[in-house]
């Protein structure tokens, strides 16, 4: 039988075994906690308000496309209108579920591996209410610009290439 030794397993409970957080290369590697970190949920210095308009905002940017080039009203007249309508009305039923989230009884954010310090206003309804207005309006906003990035490509074109065909 081969004796395999402690030190050569790559996975470790981080604290508390029976909680499962664990400690893996990927979740514990600096790379991982500096992007994880960085992203707007666990940015340290914003308001849950903010927070939200940043998530929304990627949200509603992102899900333009999909509706836009992927629904079912692609082959019509008006795929852009129909993919920002549906992108919009998306971010409103992720925005009631959030609401729904809010006063279902939020509880501290617990501390895991990859996010050490979760932030402490994310823990209470107020501060999910405040996330949610700010998802709402980011949302709403990040789809609201990709329709007209799609919808002025041409003259955008245009000026980057400098006039020329």
């Amino acid at each position: 039988m081969v004796d395999i030794s402690r030190s050569n397993e790559v996975v470790h409970p981080a604290d508390d075994p029976q909680v499962g957080n664990l400690k893996t290369p990927i979740n514990s590697s600096a790379l991982t906690k500096a992007f994880i970190n960085n992203l707007p949920a666990y940015r340290a210095g914003l308001s849950p308000q903010r927070r939200g308009l940043e998530v929304g905002m990627a949200h509603g940017y992102l899900l333009y496309g999909p509706f836009a080039l992927l629904g079912p009203l692609r082959d019509s007249d008006v795929p852009a209108l129909a993919g920002l309508l549906a992108a919009v009305g998306l971010v409103v039923i992720l925005t009631a579920c959030l609401s729904l989230y809010s006063g279902a009884g939020v509880k501290k954010p617990i501390a895991t591996v990859t996010a050490p310090n979760p932030p402490e206003a994310l823990g209470s309804e107020e501060g999910w209410s405040e996330f949610a207005g700010g998802f709402l309006v980011g949302g709403i906003g990040g789809a609201a610009f990709a329709y007209l990035l799609v919808s002025n490509m041409p003259l955008l074109l245009s000026v980057v290439s400098g006039g020329h065909s």
